[in-house]
């Protein structure tokens, strides 16, 4: 089956998530939107959706008209080979002893760090974001605590950079869930290209809904890189499926919005470890007390 992507970038968050909102009311229907900040501090956002049909054209530049956006570049992307039509060449992300690059630059992966090939595709999660790279900080800073992990979920996991960090650097069970079906593809992969085969498992799912979760529960770590409303729908859950003593990394958190996180956390049994703010982002560490 052909999948079709559209994308495209405009000026500041409101205006991007209002695209993104309308997008959603196009038809044919995109089967996922997404927006994403671009961390170079020019204030542009990326607007993207994913299609099983040609987006219509006169639709597409009536938003471009209606919210200030740049005319957005199609994409008709074969199942066998979509990843590699829409790579976009970031520089390598160093986030402690992780070392995120793409295929583009396979000759830079530094001895003695963890490699971590993710070539940016329509699925979030490349490592120059100020959330992703936050959580991955906030991992190595566990492992260089000493803390050890025998089961790590990632929640939202996007390209699944978090949970094949994980799964290189520890013995865990990893599991990882997206409710969006081409985030699976795109994890999936992304894992055959790190020659990690069957490391982690990657399910399509909303947030813990899925058998799978469930069978692999409870969780020593929990990745949840997503948004502020789905992570305070997600705090009981949280608690449910974490162990007692387990850890909770949280972002996709405005800075503004990181108080009233810990806040609801904390009801669910979590106590606040570490907070680090990565440009407008924070990124938490949790930990489960109860």
């Amino acid at each position: 089956m052909t999948t079709f992507t559209a994308l495209t970038t405009m000026m500041g968050k409101p205006a991007a998530q209002a695209m993104s909102d309308a997008m959603e009311g196009m038809q044919p229907a995109p089967t996922g939107v997404g927006v994403f900040e671009v961390e170079d501090d020019s204030g542009l956002w990326e607007v993207g959706g994913y299609f099983e049909a040609a987006p219509d054209g006169a639709s597409l530049a009536l938003l471009c008209a209606t919210f200030g956006a740049k005319p957005f570049v199609v994409s008709e992307l074969p199942e066998t080979d979509w990843v590699a039509h829409v790579k976009r060449e970031l520089p390598p992300v160093e986030a402690g002893r992780f070392f995120v690059y793409g295929s583009h630059d396979v000759d830079l992966l530094p001895d003695g760090r963890v490699g971590l090939l993710i070539d940016a595709a329509m699925a979030f999660g490349t490592g120059h974001h100020g959330t992703t790279l936050g959580c991955l900080r906030a991992f190595d800073r566990l492992l260089t605590g000493g803390e050890e992990f025998g089961d790590v979920a990632d929640v939202g996991c996007g390209t699944a950079v978090l949970a094949m960090a994980a799964a290189k650097t520890t013995d865990a069970n990893v599991i990882a869930s997206d409710i969006d079906p081409v985030a699976v593809e795109v994890a999936v992969v992304n894992m055959a290209t790190n020659g990690m085969g069957d490391a982690v498992v990657c399910v399509t799912a909303a947030g813990f809904d899925d058998p799978a979760l469930a069978d692999a529960a409870p969780f020593d770590l929990i990745f949840a890189n997503i948004l502020k409303g789905p992570l305070m729908m997600l705090a009981p859950d949280m608690a449910k499926y974490a162990k007692k003593g387990g850890f909770a990394i949280l972002s996709g958190l405005l800075n503004e919005q990181a108080d009233e996180i810990i806040a609801v956390y904390a009801r669910s049994g979590f106590n606040l470890v570490h907070r680090d703010e990565i440009v407008d982002w924070t990124t938490l560490t949790l930990r489960q007390e109860t």
